[in-house]
């Protein structure tokens, strides 16, 4: 493998894991209040990637509004599912919210496929207008206007959540409600508004991954989300399940890891990678990279 193929799988690298990492911050917000592994939150993107096709295809929107609609469709979505399957088990064991979570996913997938088939809908054409800009090169690496544009959209996102969490009133609450629940609702903080919040965050950042990987990957299927889903939780569990530079660092990490493994000709081996990968952090690193190790009272 020469210096070039190797710097230019380094950006597909990097593209697909600005998608990952997108994903994973979802995980990271929900679990981070309320210890919850969502794995409905992959197929969010599915959801998300269904209502870009539905606006274009079918009501003719512009890809740009068909973009901004996915978001809030994903969003809603992620608010729902908050409140009719997990709010009413908030007192409940984990087991039971995670096999809810399950169910769900489930629900999701099996409910797309019985109303639009289990065919793949081509959006190469719809989604051309906003793939098609320059490229830029450097050396001997070709940078897609598709791999700048996840780039950049992720580590704008990421700015974003930075600041939203950091700086704003309703990320404070957040924060205070992912150290101590009952201390925060003591001190007047609603809880309900809180995790409904962190759910839409995390949803609106599962639309905006699943239009930057219908932009890289023009398709949409019923089950698109769950690999996706998966790799994201690897990535999640890899920087720092709960931190947000965690899930970012994470995700460029199994995007790289995949690219390097594909340039090899492994590429059939590169799923198998990713999670020999969760396997070696679970066992000499159970935290990941930024996260925090806990300790229970008993």
């Amino acid at each position: 493998m020469n210096l070039s193929i190797l710097l230019n799988q380094l950006v597909n690298g990097l593209q697909s894991g600005s998608v990952f990492a997108l994903v994973a911050l979802g995980y990271s917000m929900v679990y981070g209040i309320i210890k919850l592994l969502n794995f409905a939150h992959g197929d969010i993107i599915m959801v998300g990637a269904y209502a870009a096709w539905m606006c274009m295809a079918n009501f003719g929107l512009h890809p740009l509004l068909s973009a901004a609609a996915a978001v809030v469709v994903s969003t809603l979505v992620g608010m729902s599912i908050e409140k009719v399957a997990y709010s009413p088990l908030r007192s409940a064991p984990r087991l039971s919210l995670l096999i809810t979570a399950i169910g769900i996913s489930y629900l999701l997938e099996n409910g797309f496929q019985l109303i639009f088939g289990s065919g793949a809908k081509n959006v190469a054409k719809y989604v051309a207008p906003l793939t098609s800009g320059p490229s830029l090169r450097l050396g001997t690496v070709q940078i897609s206007f598709t791999a700048l544009i996840t780039i950049g959209t992720t580590l704008l996102s990421m700015v974003a959540l930075t600041l939203l969490v950091k700086r704003t009133r309703l990320g404070k609450a957040m924060r205070a409600v992912s150290e101590d629940m009952g201390a925060a609702q003591l001190m007047g903080i609603s809880l309900n508004r809180t995790i409904s919040f962190t759910f839409a965050v995390g949803s609106a950042l599962a639309g905006i991954a699943s239009v930057l990987y219908i932009c890289a990957y023009p398709q949409a299927s019923p089950t698109m989300g769950s690999m996706l889903g998966l790799k994201a939780f690897v990535a999640a569990v890899l920087g720092g399940i709960g931190s947000i530079p965690g899930a970012m660092v994470g995700g460029f990490a199994i995007g790289i890891v995949e690219a390097l493994v594909s340039a090899a000709g492994l590429s059939t081996w590169k799923d198998g990678v990713t999670f020999a990968i969760l396997i070696l952090v679970l066992l000499i690193k159970p935290t990941g990279f930024f996260g925090r190790r806990a300790i229970e009272k008993v």
